[in-house]
């Protein structure tokens, strides 16, 4: 049985362009159908075991229509959806629509928009986003999101591999680097693994991820 929340989130909203989500508004409502289509259970099912059992802040970067918002609320948790694309977050609005899901229009690097809770969000997931910034921008995004968790707290993030969609914006990054980085902002690797896109059109195209599971140095543990 879902937990009602406690209290009541709403939309926020900048105008803001951001380079990164080139592409993305112009082939919106095919992008709407796969996501939808991609269960949670399907695209997470290497890093299931690291988002905690028990309701927490969670932060879903890069929520696209919120679909995974929506299976994190449905478990109790409080739900932060960023997501920069105005036609990708308004059919979240309307599709999962619930209390329980803040949306906001904002993006890395900074996330300026995002407000630390009190003890930090418990949970952090980039899905399909990290591979948008360049070298620089991860650099200050990294830094960012470890001042945003709560010690102990989950970061779980998907990268992309492969030939870059026409029209998008994509650049060439290493789970390698990602772990090298995530550890100088004090946060430790605690899965990793590499394989082909659950996708069918990604798939046939040479598509790989790598899932990351980071936890951030500290006393406590949500995990």
């Amino acid at each position: 049985m879902q937990r009602k929340p406690s209290r009541s989130f709403r939309s926020s909203t900048t105008a803001t362009r951001v380079r990164g989500t080139q592409g993305y508004e112009e082939q919106a409502a095919e992008l709407v159908e796969r996501y939808e289509a991609l269960g949670f259970a399907d695209k997470h099912r290497a890093l299931l075991d690291w988002i905690p059992a028990t309701a927490t802040d969670a932060l879903d970067v890069g929520a696209g229509t919120g679909a995974d918002a929506a299976w994190l609320a449905g478990r109790g948790h409080r739900v932060t959806a960023v997501e920069p694309t105005e036609a990708l977050r308004n059919f979240g609005m309307a599709r999962h629509a619930t209390s329980a899901i803040r949306w906001i229009d904002d993006s890395l690097p900074a996330l300026a928009r995002v407000a630390r809770p009190r003890r930090g969000f418990g949970l952090v997931m980039l899905t399909a986003v990290w591979m948008h910034l360049d070298a620089g921008e991860r650099g200050v995004a990294m830094a960012r999101l470890a001042s945003l968790l709560a010690d102990g707290g989950m970061l779980l993030m998907t990268i992309r591999h492969g030939p870059v969609p026409a029209g998008r914006i994509m650049f060439d990054v290493s789970a390698e680097e990602t772990i090298s980085l995530a550890a100088s902002c004090g946060l430790d690797c605690v899965a990793s693994t590499h394989g082909e896109s659950i996708d069918a059109r990604n798939r046939a195209a040479g598509v790989t991820w790598s899932r990351l599971a980071f936890r951030r140095r500290g006393a406590a543990s949500l995990h």
